[in-house]
């Protein structure tokens, strides 16, 4: 565990927002805060610090304008919550709050933030909803929530039985939002929310999938992981939808049931995919196949027993053309600095840094 300093100057490598969950058992409130954190060029924990205490802000996302932080408040009574950003322009920066509504749902656990909106998932009930926001400056509108309610249930009884929206990509004029519960990828206008437009279903996963999170190749296909079913499914345009064209392991010996997809990210050149897998608690690497695209397998990296890796930030390669990628661990209550060899997808934990309350989400800023 590399030790707390305090240089967070220009010297610093990245700087980081960390969202954060309370301490297993304990009430949202009881002590955790979204953190400040800097890292040196090594990877290594430069500074971590509380920016501000919020109650469960387990994800979080930034305005386009950089001057407005989203965080989602995930309790069964949720919450979004805007949070002015003010810094000296060398990383530093401070918090304030400057409004909070209804996340229009329960238990929302991620937020996108577009330049004219911002999108939460709400896991406990389906609903897909949306914020205006001020373009210039991301603050909150007044006219409150526009909610989108889901539907479907699927055949893993214990976690489909009823819709339960995970995750929401910008897709230009529309969003995307996948529902674990209901095994769809549903399709919304992203600015027009506000008359009530209703949401198709622009993809359909194999009944048990459990879609988590997805990724978009530079083709317009996409990668969509299974939390339920341990897989990750590649989907191609097909028509004004998508349509599954393969679906691999997320690792060699991924078990559904014992397995977790969590997040997924893509490479900056679109070659490789680097999945959070929880349960085999490793960081694994695939490597998107060239013509109709397929993914193989090319490595995993351990992150540590009982690590449970929630969420991952990739942040810009190395000299070398190494990259960094940093990790929530939040069955360690720890942030793990993974660096990897592109040309293998091999790689290893380089740095990590406690923090007193689980790590829910990374956020480069």
């Amino acid at each position: 565990m590399t030790e707390p300093r305090t240089s967070t100057g220009p010297g610093a490598r990245a700087h980081l927002w960390v969202g954060t969950y309370p301490q297993p058992g304990a009430e949202a409130g009881s002590g955790e805060s979204i953190w400040r954190v800097a890292l040196d060029a090594d990877g290594s924990v430069a500074s971590a610090v509380p920016a501000i205490a919020a109650a469960a802000p387990s994800f979080l996302a930034a305005h386009p304008s950089g001057r407005t932080l989203y965080a989602v408040r995930e309790t069964p009574d949720g919450a979004l919550t805007a949070f002015r950003v003010d810094g000296d322009g060398e990383g530093a920066a401070t918090l304030a709050p400057s409004g909070s509504v209804s996340s229009g749902g329960a238990e929302p656990c991620h937020v996108l933030a577009r330049a004219g909106s911002v999108w939460v998932a709400n896991y406990g009930d389906g609903v897909a909803a949306s914020v205006a926001v001020d373009e210039a400056t991301g603050g909150l509108a007044a006219d409150g929530v526009v909610a989108h309610p889901g539907v479907g249930s699927g055949p893993v009884v214990e976690r489909q039985a009823g819709p339960h929206a995970h995750f929401v990509a910008d897709a230009g004029a529309d969003v995307l939002v996948c529902d674990l519960g209901a095994d769809v990828v549903r399709r919304y206008p992203a600015e027009g929310a506000e008359t009530g437009a209703s949401a198709d279903v622009a993809a359909v996963l194999p009944p048990g999938t459990g879609p988590r999170h997805l990724v978009a190749l530079p083709d317009g296909s996409l990668v969509v992981v299974g939390e339920l079913d341990a897989r990750a499914h590649v989907l191609v345009r097909d028509g004004v939808g998508w349509t599954q064209a393969a679906a691999v392991p997320i690792t060699p010996a991924a078990q559904a049931g014992r397995d977790f997809a969590a997040h997924v990210t893509l490479s900056a050149d679109g070659s490789r995919l680097h999945v959070g897998v929880r349960g085999a608690d490793v960081l694994a690497v695939l490597r998107v196949t060239a013509g109709v695209p397929g993914l193989e397998h090319l490595a995993d990296i351990p992150l540590g027993d009982g690590a449970w890796p929630r969420h991952h930030a990739v942040l810009a390669s190395d000299d070398d053309g190494a990259e960094t990628v940093v990790v929530a661990l939040q069955g360690r209550s720890e942030l793990a600095t993974v660096r990897i060899d592109p040309a293998t997808g091999t790689g290893e934990v380089v740095a990590r840094h406690a923090l007193p309350t689980p790590p829910a989400c990374v956020l480069e800023s």
